[in-house]
C-alpha cells in the first residue's frame, strides 16, 4: 500500500497508509457534518455571537481528534459546548438588561 505522511497535532509527521488516510478524510465529513448540523441547531440561541459557536464547535472538533474515537465523541461534545455558549451569551444578555446598578 502506498504511505503518506499525516501530521498530527504536535507537528510531527507519522507514516499512514492510504486506508488510514481515506478513513481520516471519512471522519473529518462526518465532523464537518456535524458541525453543520448543531450550528444550525444553535445558530438563532447565539444570534450575533455566532463567532463564539463556531470557535465553540472548532474546539470540541480539536478535542475529539486527540481521543481515538473521534466520530463518538464529537457529537455529545460539541452539544455540550455548544449549550455551554449559549448559557454564556443569555448570561450576558441578562447581565447587561440589569436596571439596577451595581453596589459600590
Amino acid at each position: 500500500m502506498n504511505e503518506i505522511n499525516i501530521q498530527n497535532y504536535n507537528g510531527e509527521s507519522s507514516p499512514r497508509n492510504s486506508a488510514g488516510a481515506s478513513l481520516d478524510h471519512t471522519i473529518a465529513g462526518f465532523l464537518e457534518a456535524g458541525k453543520h448540523e448543531i450550528f444550525a441547531e444553535y445558530e438563532e440561541a447565539l444570534g450575533d455571537n455566532y463567532q463564539l459557536l463556531r470557535l465553540a464547535l472548532n474546539e470540541a472538533d480539536a478535542l475529539a481528534w486527540q481521543t481515538g474515537f473521534p466520530h463518538l465523541v464529537f457529537p455529545v461534545l460539541a452539544a455540550e459546548k455548544a449549550q455551554d455558549a449559549a448559557r454564556w451569551r443569555l448570561r450576558q444578555q441578562n447581565l447587561l438588561r440589569t436596571d439596577e446598578p451595581l453596589a459600590a
